[in-house]
């Protein structure tokens, strides 16, 4: 039996969401990204077999691994299962009508709009994905993405106008709306700082900022 190829699933369903987080059915996914059996995995992750057992059956009913064999040991079948996926993700859609949109945060500039746009992103791509995979066919999609260091934050601002005028011009020269068997394509350009220190150490630090011994 060979591991699974790598692939993703977009979580649409409240309880698949719930049955997903718990952590041990987390450690017991990463587990089966190769096949194995509840043994190997109560050994693994060093838990009772009963308690693999229960949490299997619950990612099994929700789908998230799958039987791939069955082997007789003495008067036991020995069910070998593994995760049907490699990557696993939440879509936004799940939060309903809390959920936010980039029409609801409008502020271009916040990050709150750069969120809501990702989301968005992430919601109309999932769905797309899913009807493509139904048909058979792929999905084209183009994703750019590099870092950029700026000397200042003038530098910073001058970019951002050039790129601005880079892509209305861009859309100017190519978009025809006129097509009539044209394809419709949403482009979304964003910058966000890059993160340069772990969640521990930027806690540590705001810590330490906060102390008044410090």
């Amino acid at each position: 039996m060979s591991a699974l190829p790598c692939s993703l699933d977009v979580v649409r369903q409240p309880d698949r969401a719930s049955a997903l987080l718990h952590p041990l059915r987390q450690r017991i996914l990463q587990a089966l990204a190769e096949p194995g059996s509840a043994s190997t995995l109560a050994r693994h992750l060093d838990e009772p077999r009963q308690k693999i057992n229960y949490h299997l059956r619950e990612l099994e009913q929700h789908g998230f691994v799958e039987l791939v064999d069955e082997k007789r040991k003495g008067n036991c079948l020995e069910r070998i299962l593994r995760a049907t996926a490699t990557t696993y993700l939440i879509d936004p859609d799940i939060m309903g009508t809390l959920g936010d949109t980039p029409e609801e945060a409008r502020d271009r500039f916040s990050s709150a709009y750069l969120i809501a746009t990702c989301a968005q992103i992430i919601r109309d791509v999932a769905e797309m994905r899913r009807r493509a995979t139904g048909v058979g066919k792929p999905l084209p999609t183009l994703t750019l993405q590099t870092d950029v260091r700026f000397r200042s934050a003038t530098d910073r601002n001058a970019f951002t106008e050039e790129l601005a005028q880079a892509f209305t011009g861009l859309v100017a020269k190519y978009n025809d709306d006129t097509a009539p068997r044209g394809r419709l394509y949403r482009f979304a350009l964003g910058a966000y700082p890059v993160m340069t220190k772990t969640p521990q150490e930027a806690r540590a630090e705001q810590e330490q900022t906060h102390d008044p011994q410090a």
